[in-house]
């Protein structure tokens, strides 16, 4: 075989090894293809996780809803969302939630180098941990699309990447507080890890109102089928 061909076919397998794990931000594969990285745990238990902040507009009705009924949750921040406001960022962790890694900037893995990937990742942890005086211990990369850079960026910098089972779809202009409750519960919320947003800095705007006005009915449901609602560190997320 000449070398040409050699080396375009290694840089073919290359190209899919790192792109491969990308199959994860389709809902109906991942289960398939990577079931623990859907965060699946205990099954008296839901996950309630929220990505995009910390966003001053919106994150604060977040907290306030949430203390309504004293739950609590994940929250994957933005680095350069953190950095316009790190008081909010320090008031997630001392009402009681938690703060994870959602990158630096909210840009598609695939169309990034390795290095770059590296950077975003550990600038962000950096950040989270300084700002707010929590270490952070999970890693949701944007959109969900995953690759091989980013799974070890995860690892290097001690974090445990955690996509969802559950997402509300509350991003889209057409969302609605119906829409978002419907999406999120067409399967069975036990011991699933439920993906919304409490800003609109990647969304339509104002789409945040949607999962807003969801939230309290999500909570009495999951109360009214015996569950716990909790941050990803009560969840026993599956080895």
């Amino acid at each position: 075989m000449k070398t040409g061909k050699i080396l375009g076919l290694t840089a073919g397998a290359l190209a899919v090894a790192h792109g491969l794990p990308a199959l994860t931000s389709l809902g109906p594969v991942r289960p398939l293809v990577a079931p623990r990285l859907s965060g699946p745990g205990d099954p008296g238990h839901v996950a309630l996780t929220f990505d995009d902040g910390p966003d001053p507009a919106s994150t604060p009705k977040f907290l306030a809803e949430l203390e309504k009924t004293g739950t609590k949750a994940t929250f994957f921040l933005l680095g350069q969302m953190l950095l316009k406001a790190p008081e909010l960022g320090r008031e997630l962790v001392a009402a009681g939630h938690e703060v994870a890694v959602h990158g630096w900037a909210h840009r598609p893995l695939l169309i990034r180098s390795p290095r770059a990937t590296r950077d975003d990742v550990r600038r962000a942890r950096d950040l989270i941990a300084s700002v707010t005086g929590q270490q952070p211990r999970w890693y949701r990369p944007p959109y969900g699309v995953l690759n091989s850079a980013a799974l070890y960026a995860a690892r290097e910098n001690d974090l445990r990447t955690v996509l969802w089972t559950h997402w509300g779809q509350d991003w889209t202009a057409r969302a609605t507080a119906d829409s978002v409750l419907r999406t999120v519960t067409r399967a069975p919320l036990a011991g699933g890890t439920v993906l919304l947003h409490d800003s609109d800095c990647t969304s339509a705007p104002q789409a945040w109102r949607s999962t807003l006005g969801a939230l309290p009915r999500l909570l009495d449901l999951c109360a009214e089928q015996g569950l716990k609602v909790g941050p990803l560190r009560e969840h026993g997320l599956v080895a």
